[in-house]
């Protein structure tokens, strides 16, 4: 099923060019608003963990998938319009992926970043502390789930390791399915949460329509 985003049908993404076109696979939908509440509901409320031992290279992200390509390249395949790759390469060079986050449209691969919608530290902070490597080699480079996103540089800079309790997106229409996705990774991989991101989640379900 192709992703809905800001509530739109996916058939009228794919005209405005949001969906990839061609991908090589379709984003992971997000769950729906009445799953969403009650997987958010059972989140377990801890403390946030020490951040003692942190580093983002302990969760090998872009690691080679089936195929031979990275996990970036995937995602820029996956999430792009009009994609060229360089010859004989996974590299993308040219095509354009549009930043929910901030609703812009990044047409400079250099640019085109790729952001965890639950941080590493974040998940480090809530559980991941206590994973062993193939457990956090699997998150960070995690294409089951809605984890991983086009986020153009402000956006994926201002949000940096920050959860929804400390940064939102600008793009108020995504507040929506970006609860829903935080969540959901939240409940999947068994991370805790906060009050303070609990209540900042439940708001932002608030917005949803369906």
């Amino acid at each position: 099923m192709r992703r809905a985003v800001f509530g739109l049908p996916a058939t009228t993404l794919v005209l405005l060019g949001v969906s990839a076109a061609p991908a090589l696979a379709e984003p992971p939908a997000p769950p729906s608003t009445t799953t969403a509440r009650q997987e958010l509901a059972a989140l377990t409320v801890a403390a946030p963990h020490p951040m003692d031992g942190y580093a983002r290279d302990k969760f090998d992200i872009w690691s080679s998938q089936p195929g031979g390509c990275t996990t970036r390249q995937t995602v820029l395949a996956r999430d792009g319009k009009d994609v060229q790759d360089k010859p004989g390469s996974c590299q993308p060079v040219s095509g354009s992926w549009y930043s929910v986050y901030d609703d812009t449209t990044v047409t400079d691969v250099t640019k085109a970043t790729i952001d965890h919608m639950v941080p590493l530290a974040e998940a480090w902070r809530s559980g991941a502390d206590d994973w062993n490597a193939d457990q956090r080699k699997a998150f960070g480079n995690d294409l089951k789930d809605p984890q991983l996103l086009i986020a153009s540089e402000s956006a994926n800079t201002s949000k940096s390791d920050s959860g929804p309790a400390d940064w939102k997106p600008t793009n108020h229409a995504f507040w929506c399915v970006y609860a829903k996705d935080y969540t959901h990774i939240k409940s999947v991989w068994k991370l805790t949460t906060t009050d303070q991101e609990k209540t900042a989640l439940s708001s932002m379900l608030d917005t949803c329509t369906d």
